[in-house]
């Protein structure tokens, strides 16, 4: 299932394939021992030092809701969620963690939000060959808040390795103009159970963390 989503090459077509897949995703992704949500919900935990109920926190690529829900354990409660499918928002909405949910197709329209205006945001999960381009790092740095925290996922499956290559270049350009600071880059070994014939056992992935410069 997940590679028949990362073979679709139109845009239109991915999110037909998780509109179908949303009333299932949840169930699916806890039987692959994902990880991302986790993780990413940790990490920030672990760097946030404000007052996190109000902290204004934008979830890209939200999906059902997975990463506000593990979010929410460490006290972080004004969740905003974009998503390029409306069944998946339809789901993310049945948690009740939203305060708002959007509809948009990452890559190919501009975020739907305000430059500076989030404390926190994070991408989990999308960040991958023919799903997200790497240019979208720049649309997450835009509407974080100086001094605020840009979250993001990617999984070092053997098909994602040049977009992993690619993402930590921009990474690295971003930080040496100045544009922010690296706070922290974690691999995980167990990412998540292995998908396609070729890889056994489970994959590793990295979570980054970087503070927008004041």
């Amino acid at each position: 299932m997940i590679s028949s989503a990362r073979s679709s090459a139109a845009v239109e077509d991915k999110m037909a394939f998780y509109d179908s897949w949303a009333e299932n995703y949840d169930q699916d992704v806890a039987a692959l021992d994902y990880h991302a949500a986790t993780v990413a919900a940790k990490t920030v935990s672990c760097h946030y030092s404000g007052e996190r109920g109000a902290a204004a926190v934008l979830d890209v690529a939200c999906g059902t809701g997975l990463l506000a829900k593990q979010m929410k354990q460490f006290g972080f409660r004004n969740f905003v969620g974009i998503d390029g499918s409306k069944v998946m928002l339809e789901q993310a909405q049945k948690k009740e963690l939203y305060r708002d949910l959007k509809l948009c197709f990452l890559g190919e329209q501009r975020l739907p939000a305000e430059t500076d205006s989030f404390d926190v945001v994070v991408i989990c999960g999308s960040l991958s060959v023919d799903h997200v381009p790497v240019r979208v790092v720049k649309e997450l740095w835009s509407v974080c808040k100086p001094g605020g925290y840009v979250c993001m996922t990617c999984r070092h499956g053997e098909d994602n390795l040049g977009y992993v290559a690619a993402l930590e270049r921009e990474l690295m350009q971003m930080e040496e103009d100045g544009l922010w600071g690296c706070e922290n880059v974690s691999v995980v070994d167990q990412w998540s159970k292995a998908v396609t014939g070729s890889e056994d056992g489970y994959i590793s992935g990295s979570v980054y963390l970087y503070r927008k410069r004041q």
